[in-house]
């Protein structure tokens, strides 16, 4: 047999030996890649590879992806030696990856919430807009009489007694503690220590001393609330179920919609930053995350959004934000953080014969296809793992 009869069968796909970049002699192939007299495996096109993985970059430009996600997982690579060398070359880089994702949000004091009345009567005070009221205060009044502000996660439900036992019992008694009224223990039973403690608070209200607490003369807010808006007028009849005012808190809180698509970014307890005008960066943190459905207007679909409210948590924050009293703001979530992982461009990855994910890997003058399992997906790159690949290992990408 000839020596070029020999190299024609020691080809790919029945073809001589293809030379790199003019250098006479058959290209190099990575040792052990050749299985002596066996035939190589076809070798896969190039344009085909870079096509597949070119629809899995699109997926992952839109958030996180991974192998699993795209249905293609990970696994053994074929062994297929390239052809040529790839356009470009990238180094495999150890960084931390974040998923984040910016929303608009809407700087103002949190979720806007009603005051209702449970009293039958007529309004004869209200307080002004913007006005802040404070534990033990009085929201309004009702023939005169004063509806107090106390604190609690608990709406009033019931007229509270000697002999009542439950958590709202407890919520009023640490209120009338912190007022300080005492003679009782602060549990979840009302005696009759808590009732003399209440006769005393409602002879300094102005109430008849009957040392319960009637339904209506008490509402609990989760802290001192500044009114929005009234919703009613001085001399107003009322009864159970009549909106008085709006309020929301008094801290400076960020309001988001995001889509639920994205509800993976709502965690709460989780930190976010935030853009305020003028581009200072603030921190704040998730406290509340509900469904919102919209109705829609006339001829529109009902939508549902996810709303998150973000409290400006820190003196710097409350500091930056203290003179805006409404503003449209950019808020940064982060869902994920890899830190100190292998990472290549998303482009880099091609879509294996047998599936999964792979890099065609760049050593002197040849390359070769390597699997890889993928990570995290995040400003354009992926995290990766896979046997030989180490910080510094070249790999291919397309132009």
């Amino acid at each position: 047999m000839t020596g070029e009869a020999a190299a024609g069968e020691a080809g790919v796909d029945g073809q001589a030996d293809r030379r790199v970049d003019g250098q006479d002699g058959p290209q190099q192939t990575v040792p052990g890649q050749a299985v002596p007299g066996t035939r190589r495996p076809p070798r896969r096109k190039r344009s085909r590879a870079r096509t597949l993985i070119a629809a899995a970059a699109i997926v992952a430009a839109g958030g996180v992806a991974t192998a699993a996600t795209l249905g293609l997982g990970g696994g053994a690579g074929d062994g297929a030696v390239a052809s040529d060398l790839p356009p470009n070359t990238v180094k495999v880089t150890k960084e931390t990856l974040e998923d984040t994702q910016e929303a608009d949000g809407e700087l103002g004091y949190g979720p806007v919430r009603t005051a209702v009345s449970r009293l039958p009567g007529t309004i004869t005070t209200l307080p002004d807009s913007g006005a802040t009221i404070t534990r033990g205060r009085a929201l309004y009044e009702v023939d005169d009489k004063p509806v107090t502000l106390m604190y609690g996660s608990k709406p009033a439900y019931r007229t509270l007694r000697e002999g009542t036992e439950g958590a709202d019992v407890e919520q009023l008694e640490k209120n009338l503690s912190a007022l300080g009224y005492d003679g009782f223990t602060v549990d979840d039973e009302y005696t009759s220590g808590t009732a003399a403690a209440v006769a005393e608070w409602q002879d300094d209200r102005g109430l008849e001393e009957t040392g319960a607490v009637e339904l209506g003369r008490v509402a609990f807010a989760p802290g001192a609330v500044r009114v929005d808006g009234l919703e009613a007028e001085e001399g107003d009849p009322v009864s159970p179920g009549k909106k008085v005012f709006t309020y929301t808190g008094t801290d400076k809180a960020v309001t988001v919609e995001l889509e639920t698509s994205d509800q993976r970014l709502a965690k709460k307890g989780a930190r976010v930053d935030i853009t305020l005008p003028g581009d200072g960066t603030v921190q704040g943190r998730i406290d509340e995350v509900s469904t919102v459905i919209d109705p829609g207007g006339q001829g529109e679909d009902p939508t549902t959004k996810i709303e998150v409210v973000v409290w400006l948590t820190d003196a710097k924050a409350r500091k930056a934000a203290a003179s805006l009293t409404q503003a449209s703001v950019d808020v940064a979530f982060t869902a994920e953080t890899r830190e100190n992982v292998l990472t290549v461009p998303v482009t880099a990855l091609l879509a294996l014969q047998e599936g999964g994910f792979g890099v065609e890997v760049v050593k002197g003058g040849a390359t070769s296809y390597v699997a890889v399992d993928t990570g995290l997906f995040a400003g354009g790159r992926v995290e990766v793992s896979g046997n030989g690949i180490t910080e510094g290992t070249v790999v291919g990408v397309p132009k």
